[in-house]
């Protein structure tokens, strides 16, 4: 990565300083202090440090106990969270995450990168994210149920159709969202666009469920026609089979590639014959209605090929996921941070590939980023890759408020015309504050993204 511009240095000490056992937090802050070097340095930009300083910074931090009981009427007392890190430009938006791993550090960057994400999709969102350190694996439907209502029994009283207007993210799906929303308007009486991701019966927007796969892929068609070529014909690995990997998957095979390897917390599935659409439907049962490994899929497709994971990887070692070893044209981060490190980048250098884009929020390494950007291997960031997904949230926010549905293939179309246009503008972007050839996306997406928050923050008098 190249070096932070002095002006910015004493920023990131103070967000270290702040926040010194947020490790999470402190890369995504890093990531984009790098970027903006350019802007800061520019005539005039010294006005944009004062911004940096406070951009970094929460508007509110909300955590609250979730007491709930299980099956058998034992209490268990889960952590509940809500970040609400910027509104300069529109309401706090962004998912809610239930895992284990959930912790300040992780929200606190991922509201960082939500902001951004937010900001470049043009629409009037601010950012936010929550969540809880409840595991749903291995929890019956009623426990999920009541952990859900307890949840949103403290959660209402700090989210609004004009204050902050959470979704899904990794662990909360159609299924819970709908409880999240029953009990909000159980509580409350009201009837409003509080959450996204909902059921198409009670406001949910059609094609929000394939919205971030979809909108990752349509990102990806567009880095190509900027190299004068296609999808068609390439060969595709996704890490991850939730969500945004089975629809990202559905969507390469729409636009003519083939996607051959996808992966789960168990390992690595390979078929080189491709994951077409009726193997897919296979992996959408065993994800979704089964939620089993993806190692079942061999016993309807016997000639695919597993492999078990039986280490973890990280960037301080010389090793990667056997996914990122596989020779592919085009690969996507689609599972959790961190994932994609500086050996599994040298591996897809090596194996040929032409462009990384991440479906995940930092899934990738700032090792792995600098090797794709010195081997000028094209890399789309979560902010701009993965903004379909918030995008299409905006639009469901927008039917809500108009109390109309609108048809699939108008916001398919939208949502294409909104990628587009994030696309268009990190290629602008990069052309004007970088002196290389090569399109540097992520300068291109974080100036983007910057620019709009800061100068809303400004005109508001940096509240």
């Amino acid at each position: 990565m190249t070096g932070m511009s002095k002006l910015l240095e004493p920023v990131f000490d103070a967000v270290k300083a702040r926040n010194p056992n947020e490790p999470e937090f402190i890369q995504a802050t890093e990531e984009i202090l790098h970027s903006l070097g350019p802007v800061v340095e520019a005539e005039g930009g010294e006005k944009y440090i004062d911004v940096a300083k406070a951009i970094f910074e929460p508007e509110r931090v909300v955590q609250f106990r979730v007491s709930w009981y299980d099956d058998d009427g034992k209490l268990h007392v889960n952590r509940g969270f809500r970040v609400q890190m910027n509104s300069a430009i529109g309401p706090y938006k962004g998912g809610l995450r239930l895992h284990p791993t959930v912790n300040l550090s992780i929200l606190k960057f991922l509201a960082t990168e939500q902001v951004l994400k937010n900001a470049v999709t043009t629409l009037p969102l601010g950012g936010g994210k929550g969540g809880s350190d409840f595991n749903p694996k291995g929890r019956s439907e009623a426990e999920i149920r009541r952990f859900c209502q307890a949840f949103m029994g403290e959660l209402y009283r700090h989210i609004g159709p004009d204050t902050d207007v959470p979704a899904g993210d990794i662990g909360v799906s159609g299924r819970e969202v709908g409880y999240m929303f029953g009990a909000y308007k159980k509580i409350t009486n009201r009837f409003q666009g509080i959450l996204t991701g909902k059921g198409p019966t009670f406001g949910g927007s059609l094609i929000r469920p394939e919205s971030t796969g979809y909108g990752l892929v349509f990102f990806v068609r567009q880095m190509y026609q900027a190299k004068g070529d296609t999808l068609e014909g390439k060969t595709v690995i996704i890490s991850g089979s939730g969500n945004v990997a089975q629809y990202a998957t559905e969507q390469v095979n729409k636009q003519g590639g083939k996607v051959v390897a996808l992966s789960d917390s168990k390992g690595v599935l390979v078929d080189e014959a491709g994951i077409t659409d009726k193997k897919l439907a296979e992996v959408m049962d065993i994800k979704n209605s089964r939620r089993t490994s993806l190692r079942e899929y061999m016993e309807k497709f016997p000639d695919a090929k597993w492999t078990d994971f039986s280490e973890q990887y990280d960037d301080e070692e010389d090793k990667c996921n056997p996914i990122w070893q596989l020779k592919c044209d085009v690969a996507l981060p689609c599972a959790t941070q961190n994932e994609l490190n500086a050996a599994g980048a040298q591996a897809l250098v090596d194996n040929g590939v032409t462009i990384v884009a991440e479906g995940a929020n930092m899934p990738s390494t700032p090792g792995a980023i600098e090797v794709l950007r010195k081997a000028k291997v094209a890399f789309g960031p979560g902010k701009a890759s993965n903004a379909g997904g918030v995008a299409t949230s905006g639009l469901e926010m927008a039917q809500n408020s108009q109390r109309m549905a609108w048809t699939a293939k108008k916001v398919e179309e939208e949502l294409d015309g909104i990628m587009t246009r994030i696309h268009a503008d990190c290629v602008s972007t990069s052309k004007q504050y970088s002196t290389d050839d090569y399109v540097d996306y992520p300068l291109g997406a974080n100036i983007t993204g910057f620019l709009k928050v800061a100068e809303a923050m400004l005109a508001q008098g940096l509240a």
